[in-house]
This record gives C-alpha cells, sequence and structure tokens, in this order.
C-alpha cells in the first residue's frame, strides 16, 4: 500500500486523514498470468493500480491479427481513460503477462475520494497527464526507427522488461514477425 500512497504523493499533498480514506477504498487483487484483466467490448468500472507484474494492452486489426499497443510495469496505475470516463465499451484487452497483483478502485470509490479529497482530481488529473507524455514517448519514436533500432530503444527503456515479456508479445509490440526478432536478437548478441 505505500507503493501506492509513495506514487499518489509525487503528484500532490495528502494529509493522514485523506490517506487513511484512500487506503480504506482500495481492494487488493490478483490475476494469473495469461488472464485477460479486461476484454474488448465491455466498459471498464474500476480503476487499478499495478504493484506487481507486467500488464499489456491489445487490439485485433481489421485483419484479424492481435497487435500489442504497449506493456504496463509496476507502479502504474491501469485504465482505459476514454471507456471509464465516457461509460463506453473498450476497444481494448488488458491481459496479464506475469502474475500480478494490484490495488482497485471502483468507480463509486473514486467519486467517494473526488468528493472527499479537495486535491483528488488535480492528483488525478497530473498523474493522467503524465501517462499520457510517457505513452507518446513511448510511441513516437518508434514510427521513424527501423526493426533493430525499435528493438535496441525498447532495451534502453525498459531493461527490466526484455526478459519478463513473451517473444510473441514483444514483436507484436515492435511490428515485426516473431522469426525476424529472433535474428535481430541473434546479431546483437
Amino acid at each position: 500500500m505505500e507503493v501506492l500512497i509513495n506514487h499518489l504523493l509525487q503528484f500532490g499533498n495528502l494529509n493522514k486523514q485523506q490517506i487513511d480514506l484512500i487506503k480504506s477504498k482500495a481492494v487488493f487483487r490478483k490475476i494469473k498470468k495469461d488472464e485477460y484483466y479486461h476484454e474488448a467490448g465491455k466498459t471498464p468500472r474500476e480503476v487499478i493500480f499495478l504493484i506487481e507484474g507486467i500488464m499489456r494492452v491489445s487490439y485485433y486489426n481489421r485483419k484479424g491479427d492481435e497487435v500489442t499497443k504497449y506493456f504496463i510495469e509496476e507502479n502504474n496505475f491501469v485504465a482505459d481513460i476514454n471507456s471509464y470516463n465516457q461509460e463506453i465499451p473498450s476497444t481494448e484487452y488488458v491481459q496479464a503477462i506475469t502474475d500480478c497483483s494490484y490495488y482497485s478502485f471502483s468507480k463509486i470509490a473514486m467519486k467517494d475520494l473526488s468528493m472527499t479529497i479537495i486535491e483528488w482530481d488535480n492528483i488525478i488529473a497530473k498523474i493522467i497527464a503524465k501517462g499520457l507524455v510517457d505513452k507518446v514517448n513511448k510511441i513516437s519514436p518508434m514510427m521513424s526507427e527501423d526493426a533493430t533500432e525499435r528493438y535496441h530503444s525498447f532495451l534502453e527503456k525498459f531493461p527490466k522488461l526484455a526478459n519478463r515479456i513473451p517473444l510473441s508479445y514483444l514483436a507484436s509490440y515492435l511490428g515485426v514477425t516473431q522469426s525476424s526478432l529472433s535474428r535481430i536478437r541473434r546479431n546483437i548478441r
């Protein structure tokens, strides 16, 4: 729980009563490797804070191929903000690619925190803004890089993830075939 509180404190000030309220609203949960936390077509009803494990966000393109958009590692919030806020079905899947544990905040809990903690909405807005910047910074450089450069960039930005992510998911994220990624990995060793 301290990891979550410390994360929140990076974005604003909270007193002891507010921290206790946040702790009372958080529900600890676990999910096994390969299970889906969320599926496309369903409307998100909660926001989670990942404390252990890695999740991936994916979708199916028009050809029916599964495409990995990005990975989410420990100490990050997980939410399809657009679908959550507008209460519309999501177009993305969120899957645990390792065993994961997280704190869950229901929509009601989030509303209660918003109504009770004056700074809450500001903290959440800062977290969302940082998440969007991080997402753009992950994806934008990849547009102009070749496959080998994308793999090197991934290793630089996420050195702890490369050995924890199945090759097929990493290849999908990088936009290459699994055999191409194997060749790239072989050539840089």
